[in-house]
C-alpha cells in the first residue's frame, strides 16, 4: 500500500478504538490509547495509536493530535523502562508499505531491547494470552502508582 490512500475504518487499530476488537489496554484517555502488540518484536512491545484522528501516516495527522500521540509514547517508554529494565528502548513509527507499515492507522511502536536478544520479526509468533494478561497488570499497575 502507498502512503497515500482513502483512510479505512474497517482496520484494525479503528476497531480496536471503538470496542469491536480486544485489546491489552495499558492506557487510555479521550485521544490516545495505548495497549500491548499481540505479535510482540520483544518482551513489553507496545502500540500507541490516537483515537480521533482518522489518519493512516505522519502525512495525514494534524500537528495536536500528533503531539498527543507522542507525549503518550514518551511516558509509556519511561514506564517499560522501568518496569523491565531493558538496555535500550526503540520507538519507531512507519509510513507505507515499504517502509514497514502494516496497519494503515498511524501508530507507535515502544520495543523494549534487552542485551544478547535479536528483536524478533513482527507478526511471526503471537503472545502468550497469560503472558501478556500478566504484563499488562503489572504496567498498569505501575502506571496508577
Amino acid at each position: 500500500m502507498s502512503l497515500h490512500g482513502n483512510y479505512d475504518p474497517q482496520n484494525i487499530f479503528a476497531q480496536i478504538i471503538r470496542g469491536e476488537a480486544p485489546c491489552y489496554k495499558l492506557y487510555e484517555d479521550d485521544d490516545v490509547l495505548a495497549f500491548l502488540d499481540l505479535f510482540p518484536q520483544s518482551f513489553g512491545h507496545t502500540l500507541v495509536i490516537p483515537k480521533r484522528a482518522a489518519a493512516r501516516n505522519i502525512l495525514d495527522i494534524d500537528a495536536d493530535n500528533l503531539c498527543k500521540l507522542i507525549r503518550v509514547a514518551q511516558h509509556l517508554a519511561q514506564v517499560l523502562v522501568d518496569e523491565l529494565q531493558p538496555e535500550g528502548v526503540q520507538v519507531a513509527q512507519f509510513n507505507g508499505a515499504p517502509a514497514g507499515q502494516t496497519v494503515f492507522h498511524i501508530h507507535m511502536h515502544i520495543i523494549p531491547r534487552f542485551a544478547g536478544q535479536g528483536m524478533g520479526v513482527h507478526a511471526t509468533s503471537k503472545a502468550d494470552p497469560t503472558e501478556l494478561e500478566q504484563l499488562q497488570a503489572r504496567l498498569v499497575q505501575r502506571l496508577r502508582g
